[in-house]
């Protein structure tokens, strides 16, 4: 009884969470409602257990996360996940800039202890907030343990919903250009036929395109079974096979690469390939439950934020985020032209930094579902947008928030 009415409570959340960023037209992200109901539910009647107790587990999630980065691969082109270094140079200038400007002027205002403890987790999200909070506690410095928690707490309630709001203008803009290339393309159509008529050329058939030539993307290899036998089992085995080969190379590469880039760049060559079909895990009908108890065990950790814990060092949280995202914003402009992106695009890819992985796959989803208006328009938007919020949000989250909290903890 206790594991389903926990389950019952979580899902909840997430159905309030969704409710009012359709309702706000993805203004208001549901990552963001969902993590504001976790937290004030903690301070009240929520026990502390909840997720773990709805079957969210640590097994669960030593899973969840892999099998998930190889589903994302299904959804991208090998070319064009390539193609996006350009989104990994603005997200770590962001994270540049973030540093630079809170170690600068935040060092004027607040003690260097303060700003040592907060810094990190505006660079990498809940992995280094962490990641400064095992350091702390082991340094026994206990004044400053609730600096990383609060700061994590704090700026994803501001970059959920700056995030929404910059890639819903990049929408605009894309699906403006997307517009004018139609038309323009429809008017060239349409004067090559006024030219052909007015010249009473003779009127013949149009040759036949060949399928090959008429499809942009290679043919796949089909490496499945006939209908009856490629069931979600099936499925399942070939994802879990994919992810096990991925983790097995991470660990002959002993770190040099983050173990969940491999399981991407896998599930992307195994889409490729054809050994994997698109979206393999919403094929197989287990991508929103897998997806929900990611984020729900990412919630769980709010469950040690006090309402005291946040009102005692409101003021120095929120000047650093600020000066934070002040400094994502300065050094993601100035690359943004010279690199091929626009503003809000390369804005939205150094804010990436406040979470990561899976907050940036929802947002993105959420805004592609609202301003699209046709199934064409949605997918174009996420051809677009998506392996830019993903591939910042590793570069950011995976690797330089590692890198900056373990530097971090030696200066303290």
């Amino acid at each position: 009884m206790v594991a389903i009415l926990s389950l019952m409570v979580v899902m909840v959340f997430m159905m309030l969470g969704e409710w009012v960023s359709t309702r706000s037209r993805a203004y208001v992200p549901s990552v963001f409602i969902t993590a504001l109901l976790f937290l004030v539910g903690f301070w009240t009647i929520v026990p502390k257990n909840i997720v773990p107790a709805a079957s969210f587990g640590t097994a669960f999630i030593q899973i969840t996360q892999a099998v998930l980065l190889v589903h994302m691969g299904t959804l991208m082109d090998l070319k064009l996940l390539l193609k996006q270094w350009r989104a990994v140079v603005i997200a770590l200038s962001g994270v540049v800039g973030t540093v630079v400007l809170t170690m600068g002027i935040g060092r004027l205002l607040f003690d260097w202890h303060t700003i040592v403890a907060s810094v990190p987790p505006l660079t990498g999200g809940l992995v280094a907030a962490f990641l400064m909070t095992a350091g702390l506690k082991a340094q026994h410095i206990t004044a400053l343990v609730a600096f990383p928690v609060a700061m994590f707490v704090m700026h994803s309630m501001l970059g959920y919903p700056l995030t929404a709001w910059m890639l819903k203008r990049e929408s605009r803009r894309l699906l403006q250009v997307r517009h004018v290339d139609v038309t323009v393309a429809t008017a060239d159509s349409a004067t090559s036929a006024t030219v052909q008529t007015t010249a009473q050329l003779p009127v013949c058939p149009l040759p036949t395109v060949p399928a090959k030539v008429k499809s942009v993307q290679p043919q796949l290899r089909h490496w499945q079974l006939p209908a009856a036998y490629d069931t979600s089992a099936f499925m399942l085995f070939k994802v879990a096979a994919v992810t096990g080969l991925a983790e097995w190379t991470a660990q002959l590469a002993h770190g040099t690469v983050n173990q969940y880039i491999i399981c991407l760049v896998f599930g992307v060559i195994a889409h490729q390939l054809g050994f994997l079909e698109d979206a393999v895990l919403e094929k197989a009908g287990v991508f929103h439950w897998l997806m929900y108890g990611l984020l729900a065990y990412i919630f769980a950790n709010l469950n040690i934020v006090k309402i005291s814990m946040l009102s005692g060092i409101l003021i120095p949280i929120v000047t650093l985020i600020v000066l934070g995202v002040l400094g994502m914003w300065i050094a993601s402009s100035l690359l943004a032209r010279p690199l091929g992106f626009s503003r809000e695009m390369a804005f939205a890819s150094a804010l990436t930094a406040l979470f990561g992985f899976p907050a940036d796959y929802i947002v993105t989803h959420e805004v592609t579902e609202i301003m699209g208006s046709t199934a064409e328009e949605k997918q174009y938007l996420l051809d677009q947008m998506l392996p830019k919020m993903l591939v910042g949000g590793f570069a950011t989250v995976s690797v330089a928030s590692v890198i900056i909290a373990s530097i971090f903890l030696k200066i303290l």
